[in-house]
């Protein structure tokens, strides 16, 4: 049996991911200190014989030895994600991505494990050239911009994962755009697409930062998963990146409409400037599109579902399990 460790499994494609694996027969076990997954994501599966959550952090050097010796496959998906926790607390989001990355990685390569390391459009910055390739440039803002700690700390777990891969480490890598879907938190991951649905659901105005007319492209949660297990599968995905997302772009703006007609709102739009919202050391990029091909050429991955129908599973799901009004 294939026994896969999910890092950072109670979030919401780390909780999807482990569903799916757990479907294709893998035993699965999770490690999440919760501070922004949540443990209703995972509950259903903690009476599963095949699924294990261990409550800690990956910064526990001796538990992480111990959990990577026994997998067969690591999925590494533990980080310090959302803008606010960034812009908050930059510190903390560099030491847990670049020191918590470092840890799996050696680890991993004392026992010769798989790794599939999530990464994230973040990567690119303030790219013009779109659509972003894995190859293409990275370029980013000033240091003290506390936005870019971000995409610099993910950069360097790839750099880490690439220079353990040239030591022989079959790792590869995904980079995220924007996924969304059942389990999205305004707190955490997806948290463009929660804020606007919770808004709605309550009669708020939407907020959206700037003027609107920043574009990002949208991956349903289960597109990204099934990219995510075709990432490690795959032995030709060893020692390779992989941009995992839908290439369909959309302007926040028109997000923000979208939302409000399927959610039957008749809640106002609000623009908030950037500074509000997250104060003068932030920065944000203007379009963010990734090139899909390579992943559809190696992996056989394309995003399949459109964004009117992920949104209206994602409200679905809200519907269920937000307090509406």
């Amino acid at each position: 049996m294939k026994h896969a460790l999910i890092t950072g499994g109670s979030g919401v494609i780390g909780s999807n991911l482990s569903d799916a694996l757990l479907e294709r027969g893998y035993e699965v076990t999770v490690i999440d200190n919760l501070l922004t997954g949540r443990i209703q994501n995972i509950e259903h599966n903690l009476e599963n014989p095949k699924f294990h959550l261990i409550h800690d952090t990956i910064l526990n050097e001796p538990l992480m030895d111990e959990l990577i010796k026994s997998a067969s496959v690591v999925y590494h998906l533990a980080a310090a994600v959302g803008v606010k926790h960034i812009v908050n607390d930059p510190l903390q989001g560099i030491l847990i991505n670049v020191k918590g990355s470092e840890i799996v990685f050696a680890h991993a390569f004392k026992y010769w494990k798989r790794v599939v390391f999530a990464s994230t459009s973040e990567i690119y910055g303030r790219s013009t050239d779109i659509p972003f390739k894995e190859d293409g440039l990275r370029v980013l803002g000033p240091t003290h911009v506390d936005r870019w700690s971000y995409s610099t700390s993910k950069a360097l777990d790839e750099h880490l994962a690439f220079a353990y891969h040239h030591k022989g480490l079959p790792v590869s890598i995904v980079r995220y755009f924007n996924a969304y879907g059942p389990r999205i938190d305004e707190s955490g991951y997806g948290s463009v697409v929660a804020n606007f649905i919770s808004q709605a659901f309550r009669g708020e105005p939407l907020t959206v930062h700037g003027d609107g007319q920043q574009t990002r492209c949208f991956t349903f949660v289960g597109d990204t998963v099934r990219g995510t297990i075709a990432t490690g599968e795959h032995k030709a995905a060893i020692g390779q990146a992989f941009n995992i997302g839908n290439n369909k772009e959309i302007t926040i703006l028109e997000l923000a409409e979208r939302i409000k007609k399927l959610t039957g709102t008749t809640a106002d739009i609000k623009f908030i400037p950037y500074e509000k919202a997250y104060g003068k050391s932030y920065q944000d990029t203007r379009r963010r599109v990734p090139d899909v091909s390579k992943a559809q050429e190696m992996l056989g991955f394309r995003a399949e579902v459109d964004l009117d129908d992920g949104l209206a599973r994602t409200i679905a799901w809200a519907r269920e399990h937000y307090e509406v009004n």
